[in-house]
C-alpha cells in the first residue's frame, strides 16, 4: 500500500474538498418586521384559507338536505354505485359497504335496477364485472345490475349515467365524506339525484379520504362550472332502460 507524503497529499486533500459541493443554505421564512406588513400578510393568509375552502363549502350548499339513509330514500328508478378499489380483484371494503348499501336499496324496493360505474381501463383490472359478481352473491339478480365500464372519477360516472346511460333520477351510493361531491357533480350533469350515504368507522382510511375531498371539491367545482365531457363518452346504451322496463 502506497503512503502519500508532504505537499502532494496537501494537493490531493485539498482537491478532494474542493470537488465536495457546499453546504446550501436553505432560505429563512422572514415576517414583515412592520405592523401594517404583518396585518397584510395576515390577510393574504385568511383570504387564502377562505378561498380553499369555498369549494367545500359549495358542495354542502349544493347536497343540501339530500343525504339520506337507505329507509328514508325516496323511490329512483336506479341506483348508481361508485367504483372504489379492487383487492385481489375482489371489492375494497370501502367498496363492499357500497354495494352492501346498494343491495339493501334493492331489497327495500327503493330502486328497480343498479348501475355500478368504475375502472375498466386494463384487462386485469376490472371494477364493474366485481361489483356485479358481488351484487350477485349478494341477492341482487343479475339482470338488474347495469356496469359502466369507464367511471374513472366521479364526473364519469355521473356525466355517463345520464348521457349514456339516459339516467334522469338516481339513488347515488358511496360514503358520507364523498356523498356530498357525488350529488354535486350528478346534479350539474343533469340527473336529479339522493345520496345515501354509507357509515364508516373513523380510522386512518375515512381522514384519508375526508381530506381528498379538499382538492377534490376544487375539481368538482370546475367540473360543474365547465361539464368537460367524460373521457370516454361513447353511444347511448339501453342496458338502464331494459332492466328499469323488467322490474316493471
Amino acid at each position: 500500500m502506497r503512503i502519500l507524503w508532504g505537499d502532494r497529499a496537501i494537493r490531493l486533500a485539498a482537491r478532494s474538498r474542493a470537488l465536495r459541493p457546499w453546504p446550501r443554505t436553505r432560505p429563512r421564512l422572514r415576517l414583515p418586521r412592520t405592523r401594517a406588513g404583518r396585518r397584510r400578510a395576515l390577510r393574504a393568509a385568511v383570504l387564502t384559507c377562505v378561498l380553499g375552502l369555498l369549494p367545500s363549502a359549495w358542495l354542502y350548499l349544493a347536497a343540501g338536505d339530500r343525504v339520506v339513509a337507505a329507509e328514508r330514500a325516496p323511490h329512483a328508478p336506479v341506483a348508481l354505485v361508485f367504483g372504489a378499489g379492487l383487492w385481489g380483484g375482489e371489492p375494497s371494503p370501502y367498496l363492499a359497504h357500497r354495494l352492501d348499501t346498494a343491495a339493501e336499496l334493492y331489497e327495500r324496493g327503493k330502486v328497480d335496477a343498479v348501475l355500478v360505474s368504475g375502472d375498466n381501463s386494463t384487462r386485469d383490472y376490472d371494477e364493474p364485472t366485481a361489483m356485479r359478481r358481488y351484487l350477485v352473491d349478494h341477492g341482487v339478480p343479475a339482470d338488474a345490475i347495469v356496469r359502466d365500464h369507464a367511471g374513472f372519477d366521479t364526473w364519469d360516472s355521473c356525466a355517463r349515467a345520464h348521457r349514456v346511460f339516459g339516467v334522469d333520477r338516481a339513488l347515488l351510493v358511496s360514503q358520507r365524506f364523498h356523498i356530498r361531491r357525488a350529488l354535486a357533480l350528478c346534479r350539474a350533469a343533469g340527473i336529479d339525484a339522493y345520496g345515501v350515504g354509507v357509515e364508516e368507522p373513523h380510522r386512518g382510511a375515512w381522514y384519508y379520504g375526508g381530506l381528498r375531498e379538499i382538492p377534490g371539491a376544487v375539481k368538482a367545482a370546475y367540473d360543474a362550472a365547465f361539464t368537460p365531457d367524460p373521457k370516454y363518452l361513447g353511444p347511448r346504451e339501453r342496458g338502464v332502460d331494459e332492466a328499469v322496463a323488467a322490474a316493471r
